[in-house]
């Protein structure tokens, strides 16, 4: 059976035994805020796969490169700050495109883009 990234699914037994990890470390990150696994009607807490990798990510940040918990806590907040930006350019890029397709930007205004990581848009009077 195949579930949704976001399904919560897996409990915390099988987590920490997938992961090599005991129980106790995943209780310490929920504690810390830097996980939030859902919980059934019984407070049983189950884990999705978005859970997962972000568990696995932390793991990373810990074993592999020495990351203390109040640092992989900045990491993260920092990753979701870049990724909701990310989201939001892109978005922007979609509608830049849109009016440059439907020449919905009036002659007295100028459409500018510049080639770089990001499109500027620069409306001058």
């Amino acid at each position: 059976m195949i579930h949704q990234y976001d399904e919560p699914v897996y409990l915390i037994s099988i987590v920490a035994k997938t992961l090599d990890i005991h129980p106790q470390t995943l209780r310490q990150y929920e504690r810390e805020n830097l996980i939030c696994p859902s919980r059934s009607e019984g407070r049983i807490r189950l884990y999705s796969q978005r859970d997962i990798d972000r568990i696995k990510l932390i793991l990373r940040l810990t074993r592999e490169l020495g990351v203390n918990l109040a640092g992989v806590d900045i990491i993260l907040r920092l990753k979701e700050n870049v990724d909701d930006m990310e989201s939001e350019i892109a978005e922007l890029r979609h509608e830049v495109l849109k009016a440059k397709n439907t020449h919905s930007v009036s002659p007295d205004k100028a459409l500018v883009t510049k080639r770089s990581i990001y499109d500027m848009i620069i409306f001058e009077d």
